[in-house]
């Protein structure tokens, strides 16, 4: 799933491809507003990037859908 986070006081955004679900990204989102802590999100597309942002500088986080749709000919 691709996630798109927006931080404040920045023109750009963070893409990130995950394998999270999106409730396991809303509980980590959740966990990290609620401590005053850091997100930490790993790319999947990148292996080994991970992003880490403070949450009080979080401004959105907007998800992909979770599944997307193959493209080409087979048979399921």
């Amino acid at each position: 799933m691709e996630i798109k986070i927006g931080i404040r006081q920045s023109n750009r955004e963070v893409v990130v491809e995950s394998d999270l679900s999106a409730d396991e990204l809303a509980e980590r989102v959740s966990a990290a507003l609620a401590a005053e802590g850091v997100l930490s999100l790993e790319d999947a597309k990148t292996k080994g990037r991970r992003v880490l942002i403070p949450a009080e500088q979080l401004a959105y986080v907007e998800t992909g859908a979770e599944h997307q749709a193959r493209v080409g000919f087979g048979i399921a």
